[in-house]
């Protein structure tokens, strides 16, 4: 029976870092767009005009902070 700590703490190759970061590259945007959108749409429901900048912003915050939890990630993988 394998050890699973020891699997789940193996090294990552190049592909697969690079797989990570690209769907970061990606996720980054796609919050913020899907934020925009949302805000748009309450915004046209409810007659308001500061919706989509909230959720803007919470949509843009939500990508960095997953880009920040990755980077921890990784480095916490290298250090061990």
């Amino acid at each position: 029976m394998p050890n699973w700590r020891v699997v789940a703490r193996r090294k990552k190759n190049f592909a697969h870092k690079a797989v990570e970061y690209s769907s970061l590259a990606l996720m980054l945007p796609a919050g913020t767009f899907s934020g925009y959108l949302i805000g748009y749409w309450l915004d046209r429901q409810f007659g308001t005009t500061w919706l989509r900048i909230l959720l803007l912003i919470l949509g843009s915050a939500g990508g960095f902070i997953e880009l920040i939890r990755q980077i921890l990630r990784d480095s916490r993988d290298d250090d061990a």
